[in-house]
């Protein structure tokens, strides 16, 4: 029976398999690491990093031209859809009311605009643009036209401001505003500073509003 010390006097390096891991950086490159009999190691690239290639995702550059149509008059989405004439044309857009931060309006002689440059950001007071917005879509409501409100993504900014309307002119509790402009655009999705803000807003809005 051999003992411990000569059971590691008697190994030898050689006798072990040479082991090769594929490993994808963050970054997209494919490699190869390889260690010899000697221990040593050895690392080769097998793939380029593409052009373009995400870091540690994959990027989706389709646009999104998804519009809710919260009513007739009313309706949300991304700035994509707001920069697609095609989609303002089928939905017959007349009015944009744009919060976004940073987005330029394309078609000024084919719309009526607003913009207001508001930060996506929960401590943002939300609320204090309610007012200033609704008299906007109450004015393309009243000239027989259809408002897209918009921010960048259609999720958060755009989506608050349009639960906000929906509290202040038609009286609906923040949960039943949530739900309808949720089920118009499902990606709709304040901030946690925005949705507590419009819970907070219920309390404090006219209770007739009419």
């Amino acid at each position: 029976m051999h003992s411990l010390s000569q059971e590691i006097q008697g190994f030898s390096l050689t006798r072990l398999r040479k082991q090769v891991t594929h490993v994808t950086t963050v970054t997209g490159r494919r490699l190869l690491e390889r260690r010899n009999a000697e221990g040593d190691e050895q690392v080769e690239q097998v793939e380029e990093l593409d052009q373009g290639a995400g870091y540690g995702f994959v990027e989706d550059k389709s646009l999104d031209l998804q519009v809710g149509v919260v009513r007739p008059f009313l309706l949300l989405a991304s700035q994509d859809a707001a920069h697609d004439i095609e989609t303002l044309c089928k939905f017959k857009v007349s009015h944009v009311l744009n919060v976004a931060y940073g987005v330029s309006n394309l078609f000024p002689h084919q719309m009526v605009y607003k913009t207001l440059q508001i930060l996506d950001l929960p401590d943002t007071d939300i609320t204090s643009y309610m007012e200033e917005c609704s008299t906007f879509i109450d004015q393309a409501k009243e000239q027989g036209g259809v408002v897209l409100v918009h921010c960048n993504a259609g999720v958060s900014r755009s989506s608050s401001i349009v639960i906000g309307y929906l509290m202040l002119r038609e009286g609906l509790s923040f949960d039943d505003a949530f739900s309808q402009v949720k089920q118009a655009r499902p990606s709709s999705c304040p901030n946690p500073g925005f949705y507590q803000q419009l819970q907070n807003y219920e309390c404090k809005r006219p209770q007739n509003p009419f």
